[in-house]
């Protein structure tokens, strides 16, 4: 069961980091339907630059290798601190994202309408909660 888990979010961080990675790389493809907009549709809350684009694909990718090296597929010395929290790090992140900040992202975001609003509520958080869970329960069972 562990393994299963390991290897399904590792594969879901690694698509997710792909994605983040063309971006930073000049992809346009998907960008638009990502990024929270106000109510007008049209004013993008966020601006992501090249570096923070970057830092995310990087910080996902590490996740990944992270829940391989946890689970046991993967041998690499971490810090004592991080094999203790970094599970429950990565769940509480992936969690909150899907709680959300209560205006633009999250299951409770009060702007639904915009096509961001509306990948958020059916794609978005949605993955972010199973990521949340799969997480906490690769903690309690390895």
């Amino acid at each position: 069961m562990t393994t299963i888990i390991a290897l399904v979010l590792f594969l879901i961080f690694l698509f997710i980091s792909s994605i983040h990675f063309y971006w930073a790389f000049g992809g346009k493809w998907g960008s638009k339907a990502v990024l929270p907009t106000k109510d007008d549709n049209n004013t993008q809350v966020l601006n992501p630059t090249i570096l923070s684009t970057l830092t995310v694909a990087f910080g996902l990718l590490c996740f990944g290798v992270f829940i391989l090296v946890m689970s046991g597929l993967i041998t690499f010395n971490i810090p004592l601190w991080l094999s203790k929290y970094g599970l429950w790090i990565i769940a509480g992140i992936f969690t909150l994202r899907a709680i959300g900040d209560f205006n633009y992202v999250g299951f409770f975001k009060k702007i639904k309408h915009t096509t961001f609003g509306k990948n958020d509520t059916k794609y978005f958080s949605p993955l972010c909660l199973t990521i949340g869970i799969l997480t906490i329960i690769l903690e309690l069972i390895k």
